[in-house]
């Protein structure tokens, strides 16, 4: 991210726009510089940069949050050094909101918004989460081990991870930890040879996507009609819906031994998840993000209307 261009050329406007404004208000030019003339434009489109190379490179928020806190906290202590009642009055206006979102951000709660559907039926894609920052332990980065008060990940817990082969955050059940083995017979989970309780609700009909790639090498993604089951499972203190789709990905008993430091995810949308049975594979413990705690808005679609129906806790 730091190579961004998008990335360079906000850091670049911003603190060209400090410089300038700190330099004007010390000295006693009386006609403003052209940058410090539009400064709220310039500042405007530097941050929009710097935002809009954050979310294209998944990057931490975090981080941009702390430097700015850093930076506005010593702008701050200039303008009382230097007896400048303008620097420091406006330093002071923009270090005090966002050490605020800095700290709330980092150590208790960030919004999260669900990307895709392998979380269905519980959790669809669009809805915005409220993470837990701080319920395996308090850390600065996204990712990482906690640095204080470190606690272990529950079975059952719909944790947030940023995966080792893709920098993005992804939602995914807890099922095993390090040592555990695993085994799906009949796309029922076993955990340490013990089928996980599972007990059947209801037959829906649903309409899944799949891509196909046709002779000259084409890839079409179709919807399709299909047929999904629905049960109510249990893994350790949680209990939480799954869906396995008729018919689809129907596979040979599997096992894995989960290796020591490593966990084993998987969506509660069995048949359409990437996850440790997938790509995803085993999860380093410091690539936890956090745990989903709250629901607190549904947004499927740009031009839908956002639904407050299942804000509440997530279970």
């Amino acid at each position: 991210m730091i190579l961004d261009p998008l990335f360079i050329i906000g850091i670049l406007g911003m603190s060209i726009c400090l410089f300038s404004w700190i330099k004007f208000s010390i000295s006693s030019e009386e006609i403003e510089p052209f940058i410090v003339r539009y400064i709220s434009s310039i500042s405007l489109i530097s941050g929009l940069a710097l935002l809009l190379s954050i979310f294209y490179n998944s990057g931490d928020l975090g981080i941009v949050l702390l430097a700015g806190s850093v930076i506005a906290f010593v702008v701050m202590l200039l303008g009382l050094i230097l007896k400048n009642n303008e620097i420091f009055i406006s330093a002071r206006g923009y270090f005090i909101p966002i050490i605020i979102i800095f700290v709330l951000r980092t150590f208790l709660y960030e919004p999260y918004q669900i990307p895709s559907g392998s979380m269905e039926p519980q959790l669809k894609k669009g809805d915005f989460l409220l993470v837990n920052k701080f319920a395996y332990g308090l850390k600065v980065n996204r990712i990482g081990i906690p640095n204080f008060y470190k606690k272990e990940p529950k079975y059952g817990d719909a944790v947030v991870i940023i995966p080792p082969h893709n920098p993005v955050p992804y939602i995914k059940r807890l099922i095993g930890k390090p040592g555990d083995t695993i085994r799906i017979i009949n796309k029922k989970i076993y955990l340490n040879g013990v089928a996980l309780d599972s007990t059947f609700i209801k037959t829906e009909d649903i309409i899944i996507k799949k891509r196909f790639r046709y002779s000259s090498g084409e890839i079409v993604t179709q919807e399709i009609d299909a047929t999904g089951d629905l049960f109510k499972e249990k893994n350790g203190n949680a209990e939480y819906i799954i869906r396995n789709t008729r018919g689809e990905n129907d596979q040979y008993p599997q096992e894995w031994t989960v290796p020591q430091g490593h966990y084993f995810v998987m969506g509660d949308n069995r048949d359409n998840s990437n996850d440790s049975t997938k790509d995803v594979g085993f999860v380093p413990r410091e690539n936890f993000f956090g745990r989903a705690d709250f629901i607190f808005m549904s947004w499927e679609c740009w031009l839908c209307i956002p639904s407050f129906e299942k804000a509440g806790k997530i279970k």
